[in-house]
């Protein structure tokens, strides 16, 4: 049996920027299957072409760089952890179950887990999976005298797999992974902590095997030009059954008029996140426009340490000032819903009883009047132009401008690309200098990222945001293995967020992605991620 130990893990937002940044970076609009009810009995195969709204990420496991859209379109394709997320249904927030592992248990201590694998799978290189390959990667994110580390892919691996001090093999298919700390999402957290062939790697060694990618994930590498095009083909060895695609192509299409254009051409035969405007043409062509609620929210971070926004009833009345509705009805065409709250529709955390902030001007007025602002004040607001899940973010921060200077308020609009935004967040910063972010997040899709967003200390930009009550809440909910305990707590932490308003709650997007009508068999969940083992393209 072999032991590995590393010094205890530093706090878990250390070295994080490689992780929030692609992070802080969708299928009438119907909601469930794309149209002709699924794939049952139909002939399998086709080719599927993608068209993304970013850059896509660099194929090595862990690295990323493009946001969940990449991790969902690229990543958990080629890739997967020791859990996975069951992307099954459509009908409720996706659940976690097993992918190479088959089972797990934790001990008394609540930091010593035991996983057992999943006996027969293969590598798409025909290599065995086994507790030695589990080894090898955890030594390529965790330790930095293995030849295969990087700093990073120790960047990329930090949140997910960085509070884990000990892992130890203690047979071909047991494994035992020890945490810092009670880690009651750490389940959650592995499907991210994705497996590599160690004999691939070794062939190649780190620095190129982002070229030659191998995994045990459904579909296996062809080619790619980095960060613009890859394709993958079916990968039949995969051990819950090949999928019907004979290939899977992805494309990189920031531009929304460039995707339409693509769609209808037939250069592509799927297209994320269409434009709001383009829908009804799009359905009057006969494409189909799948919707879901999911985890998502955009939103502002407003500076809670300064001026006019340190004072939660400016923060408040900022937020009954917005026409979310309008917004959500009249821009975004139904394609996201207002959000009254700081919970996502989607989430397991959302309780309707929380919604706190309807449209109501004149409150808004009242409540800036009590702060000593009766005359409003002015104010400024960084709008990244595009990334991964911000919608329309121009037009939205346009709209939401709107709505603040009816009761006094003057915003100014700076814009900035994606990147430097984040890159300004994750130092702490932000970018032009505004006394507001405006952005889309994830809050629950992954439960280890929630303290980086609303925790005290933070080594990103947040507003300076802190509530003691939160940070309690929060920390128990983290060591909490029970799931409906672990809930209850996260409700109750983000009811006391949404009463302090250190945001501008806005809309909750609901994922559109457009299909060309011979697209089939496609399950429209309740995440950022998709199974795109069921669907198939007409031939």
């Amino acid at each position: 049996m072999t032991h590995h130990h590393r010094p205890p893990a530093a706090r878990r937002h250390r070295a994080l920027a490689a992780v929030l940044l692609p992070i802080l970076a969708v299928a009438g609009c119907g909601t469930g299957s794309a149209a002709d009810g699924g794939s049952g009995g139909a002939a399998s195969g086709g080719t599927l072409v993608i068209g993304a709204t970013g850059k896509l990420p660099n194929p090595d496991t862990v690295i990323g760089g493009a946001g969940y859209e990449g991790k969902r379109l690229v990543s958990f394709q080629l890739y997967e952890g020791l859990t996975r997320y069951d992307l099954s249904r459509s009908d409720g927030p996706s659940e976690i179950t097993g992918a190479l592992a088959t089972s797990w248990t934790v001990g008394k201590d609540r930091r010593t887990w035991t996983f057992t694998l999943r006996k027969g799978v293969k590598f798409q290189d025909g290599t065995a999976f086994d507790a030695d390959a589990v080894v090898f990667n955890l030594d390529r994110y965790l330790n930095k005298k293995s030849p295969y580390y990087t700093d990073a892919l120790g960047a990329g691996a930090s949140e997910y797999a960085g509070d884990i001090t000990q892992y130890s093999k203690l047979g071909d298919d047991r494994i035992r992974l020890v945490t810092k700390e009670p880690d009651g999402h750490f389940p959650q957290d592995l499907a991210h902590v994705l497996i590599a062939s160690p004999t691939a790697v070794r062939k190649t060694g780190s620095a190129k095997f982002s070229e030659h990618p191998v995994g045990t994930g459904p579909f296996r590498f062809v080619r790619q030009k980095a960060g613009e095009q890859i394709e993958l083909a079916r990968f039949d060895g995969y051990w819950r059954g090949a999928p019907k695609l004979d290939k899977l192509v992805v494309k990189a299409l920031p531009d929304a008029a460039a995707r339409t254009a693509a769609l209808r051409s037939g250069a592509v035969n799927w297209i994320e996140y269409p434009n709001p405007d383009d829908i009804p043409a799009l359905e009057a062509d006969g494409v189909h426009v799948l919707t879901n609620a999911y985890d998502h929210l955009w939103y502002w971070i407003l500076d809670t340490s300064a001026g006019p926004w340190k004072d939660p009833r400016v923060r408040r009345a900022a937020n009954y000032a917005v026409d979310r509705e309008a917004i959500a009805e009249n821009l975004l065409h139904g394609t996201a819903e207002p959000a009254h709250q700081a919970a996502p529709h989607g989430t397991f955390a959302y309780d309707p009883a929380n919604d706190a902030y309807r449209h109501d001007p004149a409150k808004a007025r009242r409540l800036l009047a009590e702060a000593g602002y009766p005359h409003g004040f002015s104010t400024s607001v960084t709008v990244p132009t595009g990334g991964s899940g911000n919608l329309v973010p121009v037009p939205i921060a346009e709209a939401v401008q709107r709505d603040l200077a009816a009761v006094g308020i003057k915003a100014e609009i700076r814009t900035t690309d994606w990147t430097t935004l984040i890159g300004a967040e994750a130092k702490g910063q932000v970018a032009r200098g505004s006394q507001a972010v405006a952005q889309s997040t994830t809050l629950f899709q992954s439960e280890a990222l929630l303290p980086l967003f609303i925790g005290t200390g933070s080594p990103f930009w947040t507003g300076h945001y802190s509530n003691p009550e939160v940070d309690k809440l929060l920390a128990k909910a983290g060591a909490d293995a029970d799931r409906a305990s672990r809930e209850a707590a996260y409700t109750q932490a983000l009811k006391l967020v949404t009463a302090d308003a250190p945001w501008l709650f806005v809309v909750n997007d609901r994922n559109p992605r457009a299909l060309a009508p011979t697209v089939r068999g496609l399950v429209q969940p309740q995440s950022w991620f998709l199974d795109l083992t069921t669907v198939r393209v007409a031939r």
